[in-house]
């Protein structure tokens, strides 16, 4: 008898997970038709993940082919307490300094842990003209928290 149900995260429990983890791991399908599985941080920006990357890497070139993605953030360390989301993404790539320069900014408050000096948002401003937006439109999620099943597997 399947207990998957008992597992599943409600939204909220979901929100709360990505906010507080740090890095998501992106798999794209290769041009070989092989997944590519990278880390990224990420904002989270009206419910999708939003996150940055350089315009020429291989999970942009990847994106460019064919935009699905899977995208997984996950925690725990033993088996009662792993927990974590699965989300089938489409993926859009935005190339526009002005939406790129913003999207930096907002990953380095979040993982420098503040505001940014006028001289770092310049630095930034330099670093997205090399860079893309990648936003992520959920399509399906898996979610699961261990924790739920106290103990009892």
């Amino acid at each position: 008898m399947s207990r998957r149900h008992q597992i599943v995260m409600s939204d909220a429990e979901v929100a709360d997970l990505l906010a507080a983890s740090r890095t998501v791991t992106c798999a794209t399908i290769g041009h070989s038709g092989r997944p590519h599985l990278m880390p990224l941080w990420y904002v989270v920006r009206d419910g999708e993940l939003w996150a940055w990357t350089y315009a020429k890497s291989q999970k942009v070139r990847n994106l460019e082919r064919d935009p699905r993605c899977t995208l997984q953030v996950e925690t725990g360390a033993e088996y009662g307490e792993l927990r974590g989301v699965m989300l089938a993404c489409d993926a859009v790539i935005h190339r526009d300094l002005d939406a790129v320069a913003p999207l930096g900014a907002a990953i380095a408050r979040r993982y420098g842990g503040g505001d940014l000096t006028p001289e770092a948002e310049a630095a930034l401003r330099v670093q997205a003209a090399k860079r893309v937006g990648l936003q992520f439109v959920e399509r399906r999620r898996a979610s699961w928290d261990h924790r739920k099943l106290e103990g009892t597997y």
